[in-house]
């Protein structure tokens, strides 16, 4: 059977403010090598073939291209980011050419990615045309109420989503050609805005979006792990 043809959209447009520090989480070291470097050698090592977009904000993409020359980054190409995410993403997406048969979304800041759940997501969208990564969720949760009082939600049928998100290309473009609402918070809610449905695949643990210092020493301790 031959294999799709992937476009990979990575998401880089953060500015770090809960990372702390002068420059974004990004471009934060992890292992001597730049989170974003991680995240787009993991997408070069499972689908060596595909065309890879790099979304940035305006301010960083001249420091990103001096910067990432001191690394072995796989070859990828970089595009201007806007307000919100979604519109990152639309930036994205109208940069890849109509010669891909699915288009994958990842978060910059998620390096841990393996080779087998990249071509298990790839393989779910191509029978399902979307496929989204997640995890049971293993805390507790409690729902607050407007008057401050709270009750357990069972965590049963929770899932904690991950990237990358995966759909069909000519559906994630016709749901991106809408207008930015707040409740868009991931691309599986744009393209289940526009009236599709959206599958699960089995995600991983060890793919961690790295938002705070914490999580910096996660991710060594998943590098030396690994």
């Amino acid at each position: 059977m031959e294999q799709p043809r992937v476009g990979v959209i990575i998401v880089a447009g953060g500015s770090g403010s809960r990372m702390g520090g002068s420059l974004p989480k990004q471009f934060a070291l992890i292992g001597g090598e730049p989170i974003l470097a991680r995240t787009i050698n993991a997408f070069r090592k499972a689908l060596p073939t595909s065309r890879i977009i790099v979304v940035l904000p305006a301010e960083y993409i001249d420091f990103w291209k001096n910067f990432s020359a001191r690394f072995e980054v796989a070859k990828h190409s970089i595009v201007e980011g806007g307000e919100e995410r979604f519109h990152s993403v639309r930036n994205g997406i109208e940069a890849l050419s109509d010669a891909v048969d699915l288009i994958a979304v990842q978060d910059g800041v998620r390096p841990f990615a393996s080779k087998e759940l990249i071509l298990r997501t790839v393989a779910c969208a191509a029978e399902n045309g979307s496929a989204i990564p997640v995890v049971k969720a293993v805390d507790s949760y409690r729902a607050v109420e407007e008057d401050g009082s709270s009750h357990i939600v069972s965590r049963v049928p929770l899932r904690i989503v991950q990237t990358p998100q995966i759909f069909a290309a000519p559906i994630l473009r016709a749901a991106y050609d809408t207008p930015f609402r707040n409740e868009f918070t991931d691309d599986a809610s744009v393209v289940e805005h526009s009236g599709e449905k959206i599958a699960l695949c089995e995600g991983d643990y060890s793919n961690i979006k790295i938002t705070t210092p914490a999580d910096i020493a996660l991710a060594e301790a998943i590098i030396r792990e690994q």
